[in-house]
């Protein structure tokens, strides 16, 4: 199990969208989190397990406190809030002003993420939703720890050639300069495209195509759908059967994709890396309760008109 990190170069294309559609559907249990400086959106948006809001108190602002005293990955669940679909959620800073209170801490954080794989009591996997970046922004911090950075785009010829120049600038950045092929270095970069069905496969070939010529160390992983209806959906703004939307059906097949290529790799080496257990610890609450044995049942379909903890399209 790993940590994946989403982020886009400029714009819009829907980071926040793409990352609850992929925890929704995860084949595994995970934790998505709210990792973006700038502030986090589901603590507006979203309902709280209880019925209630979330509390933005509770995530990435709450954490940066025990950071400071060093973290156990097991420690992350202490801070998490499951959303009414059952999706587990660290939530994000509420302005960023707030972000100067993780400041140095971005590694540490990296680190426990990419960490609770391995943990013997409550391994997951974390999406996390660095939202959109620049050579400056401190998120990037996280992407050394992380087995996959995927980088969000929409198809237009400016969206384009932006990701493939913030592709080209990580590759240099994590990797040491520029790559033919991104299964030669960790972490691999990714692309995603926010992209019409019926032309998806047409331009995923072709941005892959720019992306390998260009030696930007990153290949295309999957397209999700455009699908504003569906991002309504997720937000709860919208009835609907969430779960036979354009936008949930095209992220099931990208995480099952990853999960193909990348899983059995990653599996092995959180395996690797996991120390034995020792026989005095605690079997405590954050032991993985049952209704995290079917990821599935984070898609709110059965309640399709609930506001359950999702980000709308334009972020």
């Amino acid at each position: 199990m790993a940590l994946i990190a989403l982020a886009a170069d400029k714009g819009s294309p829907g980071v926040t969208t793409a990352a609850v559609a992929l925890a929704a559907v995860w084949p595994r249990r995970v934790l998505l989190a709210e990792t973006d400086p700038a502030g986090g959106d589901l603590v507006y948006r979203s309902a709280a397990a209880h019925g209630g809001p979330l509390n933005p108190n509770t995530g990435m602002l709450s954490i940066a406190a025990t950071a400071r005293r060093g973290l156990v990955p097991d420690q992350l669940w202490d801070h998490v809030q499951p959303l009414s679909g059952g999706l587990e959620v660290l939530v994000g800073l509420g302005i960023a002003e707030q972000a100067a209170g993780l400041a140095g801490l971005w590694p540490t954080l990296g680190h426990a993420f990419a960490s609770l794989a391995d943990s013997p009591n409550a391994a997951a996997d974390v999406i996390a939703d660095c939202g959109r970046i620049s050579g400056d922004t401190p998120a990037v911090e996280l992407f050394p720890h992380a087995s996959l950075v995927l980088l969000l785009s929409r198809t237009e010829p400016e969206s384009l050639a932006r990701v493939r120049d913030r592709a080209a600038a990580l590759a240099g950045r994590l990797h040491g300069g520029p790559r033919g092929a991104a299964s030669l270095a960790n972490p691999v970069i990714g692309v995603v495209l926010i992209a019409d069905t019926g032309t998806a496969g047409k331009l995923a070939s072709q941005v892959n195509d720019m992306l390998v010529h260009a030696q930007t160390g990153a290949r295309v992983v999957g397209t999700i759908a455009d699908d504003p209806a569906g991002a309504d959906q997720l937000a709860g703004r919208r009835r609907g059967r969430l779960d036979k939307s354009l936008l949930i059906r095209s992220a099931r097949k990208v995480a099952a994709d990853i999960n193909q290529q990348y899983g059995a790799a990653w599996a092995a080496s959180a395996q690797a890396n996991q120390a034995p257990q020792a026989p005095h610890a605690q079997q405590n609450h954050h032991a993985p309760q049952t209704h995290h044995a079917q990821p599935a049942q984070h898609v709110p379909h059965q309640h399709p008109g609930q506001t359950q903890g999702h980000a709308g399209a334009g972020t």
